[in-house]
């Protein structure tokens, strides 16, 4: 398990400057808030498939290592041309990578947790070990956007596709040094070709996850320029600034992450989804309400943490619920639908987050709708059933 969260650790740090500072990149090359996540839409369909293939390729035996290495391979190529981009055409161009990037390594980083929990001596639970490569992706994030910032501030704002492709090498020598484990391969039985049973039970989780993952990805692309293009009444920031109010959620993130994260993994699934969406309604519904004040700044603040909680909660409860769900022999496809979530809310929400902003010039009435549907998604959460005997003696 170490060397899976020393792997995303790694990959991490610079992910978090590219993820969440490259709509700021662009504002500066004067792009639309429109165009910016038109660029972030793309980059999400294109994972769609990635994903999807991915899975499959798992559930066959594929070695974990090879979407990864491929996931690498591209996202070097996105990087180099998002680097020199200050045109439309290259900005796509990098987001398409970028995104077929993400959709060949979720699935199979995801599915190496649980592989590597049960390696060795001494297995431990999925659950710890999702709180544990959970807690490494947080700090890699938050130390990657706390430097994306740094640069933000000395004008370099573009020297973070530099620092993701120092990673990338990182990750790329770590994978040739120690692959990643190799899924369980089974003999094809009656039983192994039943999709709707186990589809039918994690439909449910599904939902929960289209509407939660959309929060990260409105993180990433919607309130940078919320940020600074500023509310109703609140100031917009200077673009540094904007960076290190986001460097703070993810640091808050990095804080609770373990804990937090160990503490839920002994309790029902269904415990740690609920708290989770409650803490992302009251923490869009405080930024709602910045837009309206002079001194709305303060309230941008307070909402990072109900956010942070949020994700710390959601992201390993939810990636355990998967693996409680779905058969083992079904692991590789449940993992590839579950992180498809994260790409089509990558897809609709900064797209509709760009349209609101145009439109409206503020973000108040997004984020009180997002408010409202974390709200609602509640009662989805009573519908969560775990496969009886699923987690680990």
């Amino acid at each position: 398990m170490r060397e899976v969260a020393v792997l995303r650790l790694v990959g991490s740090i610079g992910a978090g400057g590219v993820l969440y500072l490259t709509p700021m990149v662009f504002h500066q090359a004067a792009f639309s808030a429109t165009s910016v996540t038109q660029g972030l839409a793309l980059a999400a369909l294109a994972g769609t498939l990635g994903r999807l293939l991915c899975g499959l390729l798992l559930d066959r035996g594929l070695n974990c290592s090879l979407p990864v290495l491929l996931a690498v391979l591209f996202s070097l190529a996105a990087d180099s041309i998002l680097f020199m981009a200050r045109a439309f055409p290259g900005y796509l161009l990098g987001q398409l990578l970028l995104g077929l990037a993400m959709g060949f390594y979720w699935p199979a980083i995801e599915l190496a947790v649980p592989l590597s929990c049960g390696r060795g001596p001494a297995a431990i639970p999925s659950a710890r070990g999702f709180a544990l490569v959970r807690s490494a992706d947080a700090a890699g994030i938050a130390s990657g956007a706390l430097l994306g910032a740094m640069l933000a501030a000395l004008g370099l704002l573009r020297g973070v596709y530099l620092l993701d492709m120092v990673c990338l090498g990182g990750m790329l020598l770590l994978l040739l040094l120690r692959p990643l484990p190799d899924p369980i391969r089974r003999q094809p039985s009656a039983e192994s070709h039943r999709w709707a049973p186990w589809l039918r039970a994690l439909l449910p989780l599904l939902a929960i996850a289209l509407l939660a993952t959309a929060l990260p990805a409105l993180m990433q692309s919607a309130l940078p320029l919320d940020l600074v293009r500023g509310g109703l009444r609140r100031q917009p920031l200077p673009e540094s600034l904007g960076a290190l109010l986001i460097g703070l959620q993810l640091g808050l993130l990095v804080l609770i992450q373990w804990p937090l994260g160990q503490a839920l993994a002994r309790r029902p699934v269904a415990r740690g989804l609920g708290l989770s969406l409650t803490c992302f309604a009251a923490g869009t519904a405080l930024l709602s309400l910045s837009a309206l004040m002079t001194a709305g700044v303060w309230l941008v603040l307070l909402a990072q943490l109900p956010l942070a909680v949020g994700q710390a909660a959601f992201l390993p409860i939810a990636t355990e619920a998967v693996i409680e769900i779905t058969p083992e022999e079904h692991q590789g496809v449940a993992m590839a639908l579950f992180s498809q979530c994260f790409a089509i809310s990558a897809l609709g929400a900064p797209l509709l987050a760009g349209f609101a902003l145009d439109g409206q010039g503020h973000g108040a009435g997004l984020w009180l709708a997002m408010a409202c549907l974390c709200l609602a998604g509640l009662l989805m959460v009573r519908r969560i059933r775990p496969r009886p005997q699923s987690r680990p003696a």
